[in-house]
């Protein structure tokens, strides 16, 4: 990317850019640089929305590639050499979740790396997509959910699909195209849709209720790997099921059994996302002002975030992954980005 283009995703005038988008990007990254100060060697996961402090954790979890996705971001905005630093440590602090029993592997690896411009990254993308595709089980034409945070391990969750699809794609195109059309056949299956199912040998695929049907992040998750699909598989063969995930411009309740209580704006940066991805400029430019002008503080924290309702835990708050798709969002706005680098 040349040093023009950097700049004029800083001011956002790049490709007709909104007006807004390009001091809300600095904004948010802004918001990157005061919590990397916060906190230190370890990783966010989400922020209390009154003071912004940050819950953390020391190997990253779920959510680790998120933080690193975030540093990359930065990095590529301001250009500085700290900043690269930075993003490269986290990145290959990413490495113990290599071998780790889990689908959320593609979360992990795809966002913590694709952004990425170092030999050791790219290395790192490359051994977690094998181990991803040894993983792949055959038998049941996706890579299981694992067993690596606990509960059964051969479930097929829809938060196992996104970045997983990209990922497994790199090295084994026809396992990627499995791993999402098992997951689009079980979830868009059932009317209210099912984000989660477990296999008994005995007896196949049986729904389950956790996450719940109308949780927000099903269909952005789902949404988001049929529109990487798209690209990396070079096929519309998933297009249909686009028409069963668009959601509505807004931002979504965090549980649509329950529409008057908590939203989640970081489903909304997801769909954001997917839509320019997907093309669909004009509706992602839409959920994107409604989170800009009504949901960011001055200081750039995307707030009404919902990590998990059932529990209570962090039901309106600012969240990793939500920053980051917000900011990816954002920078592909202003063109710092292709919407399909990552």
């Amino acid at each position: 990317m040349s040093a023009a283009r950097a700049a004029q995703g800083r001011t956002g005038t790049f490709s007709g850019a909104p007006d807004w988008a390009g001091p809300a990007l600095e904004s948010v990254l802004g918001r990157v640089a005061v919590t990397r100060a916060e906190v230190g060697d370890r990783f966010p996961l989400f922020a209390d929305p009154d003071t912004g402090r940050w819950t953390t954790t020391g190997r990253g979890s779920w959510t680790g590639g998120f933080w690193a996705g975030l540093l990359w971001l930065h990095a590529r905005y301001t250009r500085g050499a700290a900043d690269r630093e930075a993003a490269a440590r986290f990145t290959g602090r990413l490495a113990e979740w290599v071998d780790a029993d889990t689908a959320t592997r593609g979360l992990i690896f795809w966002y913590g790396t694709a952004l990425a411009d170092t030999p050791e990254a790219a290395a790192l993308r490359v051994r977690a997509a094998h181990a991803c595709r040894d993983a792949y089980d055959s038998e049941l034409g996706l890579v299981p959910w694992g067993s690596a945070f606990g509960g059964p391990r051969l479930l097929a969750r829809v938060d196992g699909v996104p970045g997983m699809v990209p990922l497994l794609a790199s090295v084994d195109p026809l396992a990627a195209r499995s791993h999402l059309r098992g997951h689009l056949e079980l979830c868009l299956s059932e009317a209210p849709f099912c984000w989660s199912w477990r296999y008994e040998r005995a007896v196949g695929w049986a729904p389950r209720d956790d996450p719940p049907p109308g949780w927000s992040r099903g269909r952005a998750w789902l949404l988001l790997a049929v529109a990487d699909a798209a690209r990396c598989l070079g096929t519309d063969d998933f297009t249909e099921a686009v028409s069963y995930l668009v959601p509505e411009p807004v931002v979504p309740p965090a549980d649509e059994a329950h529409p008057d209580g908590s939203l989640d704006t970081s489903a909304a940066a997801i769909t954001a996302v997917a839509q320019l991805k997907l093309g669909h400029r004009e509706q992602a430019v839409a959920l994107l002002h409604e989170l800009i002008s009504t949901h960011v503080t001055a200081d750039g924290r995307l707030l009404n975030g919902c990590y998990d309702l059932a529990s209570g835990t962090a039901t309106r708050h600012e969240l990793v992954w939500g920053d980051f798709f917000l900011a990816y969002a954002l920078a592909a706005l202003t063109g710092l980005v292709n919407p399909h680098d990552a």
